[in-house]
């Protein structure tokens, strides 16, 4: 068929994550195979309180600009990934009236929660349902009460019209597809459609069985559970390698004082990969329901075994047998002791998730199915 001509809208991040690469990879994927596709995007860093908070009351600042980039390119579609506070639900009403139709890619919660994790006081919270954002403002969320004030308001004035705008919604997950219709996400108009891996990124096998340490990887918050790694990995006396960084730096280091234990900081992807290379297993083990985390995807693809927590979309993602309670340190202990004995479970896992990788997460099948709702 004809290629199409795709617009892409994100407002990125102050700090770059999984969602500003799935937005790079998706424009590099629909390019490759002969797709014309733009990328509009407003950022979050740099952005004065005031110019944020009115962008995010106010639905969203210069949708002109949207129009008349659907214009300029003859866009068919219109994609959208994070809105707020930049862009908002008035940027999907231009790219409709402007002839296109519209995709809206849900990455998080944040249509209906203010920190977009649905997570608070050490487990998943979703208090805030439908257009009622008043517990986010009760338990201030935001961390000040006039932040906490402006996205309470903000996403209770704006979902109506971002249910209304939005031709279609796409999950990165069934699992968050579901929670997000159990919050009040239009069901008819939503679908589920997991992240993909290149073909280039693809191990041609696993070498799992010939790792020499444990791995976590991503920002260090609370919410990504590494201090049940670093507790699993001290008790189970594997060496363990922390990759990233973030504010829960601190404490983390507290604990892994006087282990085996290296923090590496944040690497560039190339780093990180040629990291994971090395690794026996990978760890994911997230308290939050993450939808669907790169840091396992990539293990799959890398031939890498995967111990995840039983949250979000990693059950799916990773299969059956690599899924752990969130904060049950002795079965985590336990795993992890188990799969560091066994060099050859630990490649036979590897080379399961390889075939997990290629036959779920293809780019091929990702492209096909994401075509079909580009279509309607």
């Amino acid at each position: 068929m004809p290629g199409m001509r795709v617009l892409l809208l994100h407002n990125r991040y102050r700090m770059e994550g999984g969602e500003e690469r799935a937005v790079g990879e998706i424009a590099a994927l629909l390019r490759r195979h002969g797709h014309d596709v733009r990328t509009l995007e407003r950022s979050s860093e740099g952005t004065r309180g005031l110019t944020a908070a009115a962008g995010l009351i106010a639905g969203g600042l210069h949708p002109d600009e949207v129009a008349a980039a659907v214009r300029e390119l003859g866009a068919e579609v219109v994609h959208a990934h994070n809105l707020h506070p930049l862009l908002g639900w008035r940027a999907l009403a231009a790219a409709r009236d402007a002839g296109a139709r519209t995709v809206m890619h849900l990455h998080n919660f944040r249509l209906f929660c203010a920190i977009a994790i649905g997570y608070r006081d050490g487990a998943p919270c979703f208090r805030c349902r439908g257009a009622d954002t008043r517990p986010g403002l009760r338990l201030r969320c935001r961390g000040s009460v006039p932040e906490a004030a402006v996205y309470a308001l903000g996403l209770h004035r704006q979902q109506p019209h971002l249910f209304a705008e939005a031709d279609a919604f796409l999950a990165v997950s069934d699992a968050t597809a579901r929670r997000l219709i159990d919050l009040g996400l239009p069901a008819e108009k939503t679908a589920a459609l997991v992240n993909f891996v290149s073909d280039t990124a693809l191990a041609p096998r696993s070498v799992a069985d010939q790792g020499t340490f444990a791995l976590v990887s991503g920002r260090l918050v609370e919410e990504k559970g590494f201090d049940t790694a670093i507790l699993a990995a001290r008790a189970a006396m594997v060496p363990l390698v922390v990759a990233g960084e973030g504010p829960d730096a601190p404490r983390l280091r507290a604990l892994a004082a006087g282990g085996e234990v290296r923090f590496t900081g944040r690497l560039a992807p190339q780093e990180l990969a040629e990291l994971r290379a090395s690794a026996a297993v990978v760890l994911v083990p997230s308290r939050w329901e993450e939808p669907c985390p790169y840091a396992a995807l990539d293990a799959l693809a890398a031939g890498v075994p995967v111990l995840a927590s039983a949250h979000g979309g990693l059950p799916e993602l990773v299969g059956p047998q690599g899924v752990l309670a969130a904060q049950d340190a002795d079965r985590w202990t336990e795993a992890l002791r188990g799969l560091w004995r066994d060099p050859g479970t630990r490649r036979e896992l590897g080379e399961l998730g390889l075939r997990r990788a290629r036959e779920r997460f293809s780019e091929a099948g990702y492209l096909e199915r994401l075509l079909e709702i580009y279509r309607g």
